[in-house]
Parts: C-alpha cells; sequence; structure tokens
C-alpha cells in the first residue's frame, strides 16, 4: 500500500477526525532541495509554534516545510537541537516545578534531536508518496482510538507493555523527538502550549509511531479488517470504535426492520 491509500485506510477505520500527520526532519541540504522541487509546500508568513504548523497539515491537507526562522517557541527550538539550554528556558518551567533547579533538571531529562537540523517537514500523510519517507507519523486522536492504535503497535512489533514519554511543556515537538529518537512509540496529552496554540480543545491525545514500524502497525490492522471484518478491537465487525455501550450487553441489541 502506498500512503495515500494508508491514509484513506486509517481514515475510515479508524474514524479519523484529522489526517495522520507525516513529519519528515532534513538534515541533508540534497533532501531538501529535492523536497522542494517535487512537493507543494506552504511556509509559515511568520514565526509560530511547531504544534501551528501541524495545524496546516492534520486540518487543512497542507505540507508545510520551515527552518530555523519559522519557529517561535523555545521549547520546540530546544527539542529540535535549534539552541542549547539556557536560563530563558529553564525559567520557562519554573511555573511547573518545585524550583529553579527541578526545571534545569527536568529540562536536561528531555530527548533532543542530534544537532545539524536544517529543517522540518509536516504532511498530510496520503501527500507524502514520492515526496519523503516520514521519520515519524503524529496522530491527533481520541482515547479509544488511541488505545487502538497502540494495541496494533504492541502486536505488530512484539512490545510490551508500552512506556510512553510524557515531559512538561513540549508534547507535540519533544512527543515526536522521543519517537524518532529512541525508535519507539509514544503517546502523551497535550502540554500547556499546544492545548491552545495547537488547537486541541477537542481533549485529542498525541500518538506517535516512528517510521521505521509504521507499516507493520497498518499490516497488523489489515490483518484484523481481514480476519473480523472491522477495525474494531472492542467488538469486532463493527465500524470503529464499535458500538459504545457495555460489552456484550443484552439490552443494546438491534434487528433489521421488516416491511409491513
Amino acid at each position: 500500500m502506498n500512503y495515500k491509500e494508508i491514509q484513506e485506510l486509517l481514515m475510515k477505520e479508524m474514524r479519523l477526525y484529522h489526517y495522520p500527520i507525516a513529519v519528515k526532519f532534513f538534515y541533508d541540504q540534497a533532501e531538501v532541495d529535492t523536497f522542494k522541487e517535487n512537493a507543494e509546500f506552504y511556509v509559515p508568513l511568520k514565526p509560530m509554534t511547531y504544534c501551528q504548523w501541524e495545524i496546516a497539515a492534520r486540518m487543512k491537507g497542507q505540507t508545510v516545510y520551515s527552518e530555523k526562522d519559522g519557529l517561535m517557541c523555545g521549547n520546540a527550538h530546544y527539542s529540535f537541537g535549534w539552541k542549547d539550554l539556557d536560563a530563558a528556558e529553564i525559567k520557562g518551567h519554573a511555573k511547573y516545578t518545585r524550583d529553579l533547579e527541578q526545571a534545569e533538571k527536568f529540562v536536561k531529562s528531555k530527548t533532543t534531536l542530534p544537532k545539524g537540523l536544517i529543517g522540518i517537514a509536516v504532511a498530510p500523510l496520503g501527500d507524502v508518496d514520492g515526496i519523503f519517507e516520514p521519520d515519524v507519523v503524529h496522530f491527533y486522536v481520541d482515547n479509544m482510538q488511541s488505545y487502538h492504535l497502540a494495541v496494533d503497535y504492541m502486536a505488530a512489533t512484539d512490545t510490551h507493555p508500552l512506556r510512553p514519554n510524557v515531559t512538561m511543556n513540549s508534547s507535540a515537538c519533544g512527543g515526536t523527538v522521543y519517537s524518532y529518537v529512541e525508535d519507539e512509540f509514544n503517546m502523551c496529552p497535550a502540554c500547556s502550549g499546544s492545548y491552545n496554540a495547537g488547537k486541541t480543545e477537542r481533549g485529542e491525545i498525541n500518538v506517535m509511531i516512528p517510521g521505521t514500524k509504521f507499516k507493520s502497525v497498518v499490516e497488523r490492522l489489515v490483518q484484523r479488517i481481514e480476519e473480523k471484518g472491522s477495525g474494531a478491537i472492542t467488538r469486532p465487525g463493527d465500524g470503529f470504535p464499535g458500538a459504545d455501550v457495555c460489552k456484550n450487553c443484552p439490552l443494546i441489541i438491534f434487528k433489521k426492520g421488516e416491511d409491513k
């Protein structure tokens, strides 16, 4: 399956509200040049947050490319290796911690990208065929959708239990970096910045799947569909996420009507 077909499958079977986001970290200028020659992309008119770049990809179906000058968020700059630890970054976390010493400790414990990042592209998954291979696929989903993705990842990769990485103040940016660097599934709530800036007021959960393992997860979903008739784990055969009723409830049952 190509990525357009995979996106169509996920939108249908997982009942996604947003397009899955393909994330690409560019470290090679030749790859950047090739991307710009082949992709239809947009750039931030003014610096904004990383999670705001993703709004265009998941809601408007636009591919966004930006380098350091298009990013205003200090947390994301630190996560992407575009700045070193400084007093401003520590102070920015002080409102969450007991004191500045703890704030510094917590910031230092975050996963960061290797130095040398040139730029980042975020795109609807279905638009990247022939453009780039995703480093991470980032989903904005509800609770049960996140559970289905996690279960399929565990089965596909023989990984159990999952140990997501939740940090202060860097969910979309830092959460994606963790998935890429560690080559592992990640799932985390919106941080205080991305809740508003990233438009997650519906209570969406972040799910990040590394590109190296993503197609295996999709293959597991396809296998379940072939065996059970749908992507639903809760009630196999029903449309995802299945009827929202107590499991095997004998009272909430429907039968096909008959003509009089």
